[in-house]
């Protein structure tokens, strides 16, 4: 399918801005029952110590607390950067949300069940599927047979099996996901990954998104504030590419501490500017004068005009 220009508002941005509001809730519960395959309907969006709303943008780094009716908390992340520890992240996040949410003094049957969605834009070490999920269960070391909650604990529960009981994990990597289809998860997957909505959508809340996650719909201040959260995500990723590909390899193939400290931050310097050029060539090839792209960017005019004149 071919590239289009960009008509819909990132998922990530409308973690942060839009989808805290209750009238588009509507788009997040499709997301979330297409993704768990059950009917989620979201009462609140809440607030914890792991998802506070952070000014530092350009760690691409974007959290959503939500509960539904039965108390169930549902903690989305968006992570554009490479993270090697990341796995351990995952784990302390649903951990916290775990201890945030019991009253002290309450019974362990108050206990919350977590889910974590992770929306990652990066290899997260090897596997080659798109969306991987994980869950705990106790398997016998001699007979493999799962370990079964009893008759009482499953009234008393409302679950049916033990692991029902424990934070599930979903890894979404869609970094490059461009197939798009009937299947309604992959629809999701496509518009995670390009922001783009074909008209053919059929997956519960991409509908309400093509209405509510219109870029036509902001307003100037939310236009600029968007495109300089774009800027931000594109110079970062021509910055660890450029950094990591050129600056610390010639650092380490030099085998001189200098060479290799010299080299990162030839790197980074590169992968900055290379990084600010692309997005003004984009910008320019969107239809913005010089002078919008120099206003958004807060980049002087002169240095603008260079840049797309070495194009």
């Amino acid at each position: 399918m071919a590239k289009k220009q960009r008509t819909f508002i990132s998922f990530d941005w409308a973690l942060k801005r839009l989808l805290r509001d209750k009238a588009n809730y509507d788009v997040l519960e499709g997301f979330l029952s297409t993704l768990l395959n059950q009917d989620i309907k979201i009462d609140s969006i809440l607030e914890s110590e792991s998802n506070r709303d952070r000014e530092d943008s350009k760690q691409n780094r974007v959290d959503l607390l939500a509960s539904n009716g039965q108390g169930d908390l549902f903690l989305i992340e968006v992570q554009g950067e490479n993270e090697f520890a990341y796995f351990q992240r995952m784990l302390f996040g649903a951990s916290r949300l775990v201890t945030e949410y019991i009253e002290k003094g309450e019974n362990y049957d108050h206990v919350k069940k977590v889910y974590s969605i992770n929306i990652v834009y990066f290899e997260l070490r090897q596997g080659e599927d798109v969306v991987y999920h994980g869950k705990t269960e106790f398997r016998g070391i001699h007979n493999d047979e799962v370990l079964q909650l009893s008759p009482f604990q499953r009234q008393k529960f409302d679950v049916s099996e033990v692991y029902e009981l424990y934070p599930e994990y979903y890894i979404l990597k869609v970094n490059d996901f461009n197939r798009w289809s009937k299947v309604p998860l992959d629809q999701w997957l496509y518009f995670l990954a390009t922001s783009q909505i074909p008209d053919d959508a059929t997956a519960p809340g991409l509908q309400e998104a093509r209405q509510k996650l219109r870029l036509s719909r902001m307003s100037r201040q939310e236009s600029l504030d968007y495109d300089r959260y774009w800027m931000d995500r594109h110079i970062l990723t021509n910055q660890m590419i450029t950094a990591r590909g050129e600056g610390r390899l010639e650092g380490l193939a030099e085998g001189r501490e200098e060479g290799r400290e010299e080299g990162r931050e030839e790197g980074r310097e590169e992968g900055r500017e290379e990084g600010r050029a692309q997005v003004v060539r984009k910008m320019a090839q969107n239809g913005m004068t010089a002078q919008q792209i120099a206003q958004i960017t807060e980049l002087p005019l002169a240095t603008v005009s260079q840049m797309l004149a070495q194009h």
